[in-house]
């Protein structure tokens, strides 16, 4: 059987394009956690609303932040770790009829939070007479971007570390508002 030029390039091309798709690199994780407050939902919303004010999460020692709840408003979350850790924050979507607003990291050192390309929303809404849901979900990728990375910066980390502050922060804001 004779080969054309076209059936070599068809060949060769397939073997290229195969390669390349087991030389893929991280994927996009996400993470969603809710919780039921016994509270009612504008008066949770009134305690998380506020962009610059993150005290209600165990983890944050104070938020320093410009631009109110305006889009495009920048926070610098200072964490309770030794060295004051920092989290650079940029809200890209506020609804404050709608109980929501959404943000994402624009500065964060992997060893802090091992995450990259960050991006996360917080709504709450009435679930029933003085009732209230909070829902916490984000979507990122691991702090390594190559191929093969140390365990402290793999995929299952990044989901850990997320889920770890959503759940420390839901818990806390749900035993503040139920007090």
């Amino acid at each position: 059987m004779k080969l054309t030029r076209r059936d070599v390039l068809v060949v060769a091309l397939s073997a290229v394009f195969a390669g390349s798709a087991w030389a893929h690199g991280p994927s996009r994780q996400k993470v969603e956690l809710t919780v039921d407050i016994a509270a009612p939902a504008d008066k949770v919303w009134a305690r998380v609303a506020n962009f610059h004010d993150m005290s209600w999460l165990p983890v944050v020692a104070r938020t320093e932040g410009q631009g109110g709840n305006e889009v495009g408003a920048n926070r610098v979350l200072v964490l309770k770790a030794a060295g004051d850790p920092t989290i650079a924050e940029q809200l890209t979507r506020y609804n404050a009829e709608g109980m929501t607003y959404s943000y994402k990291i624009t500065e964060v050192d992997v060893k802090v939070l091992p995450v990259s390309n960050y991006t996360s929303h917080l709504t709450v809404t009435a679930d029933g007479e003085g009732k209230s849901k909070v829902q916490w979900r984000g979507a990122f990728y691991r702090g390594f971007p190559n191929n093969d990375p140390p365990p402290e910066l793999n995929d299952q980390a990044a989901i850990d570390a997320v889920t770890g502050v959503y759940k420390t922060g839901l818990d806390a804001l749900k035993a503040e508002m139920e007090k």
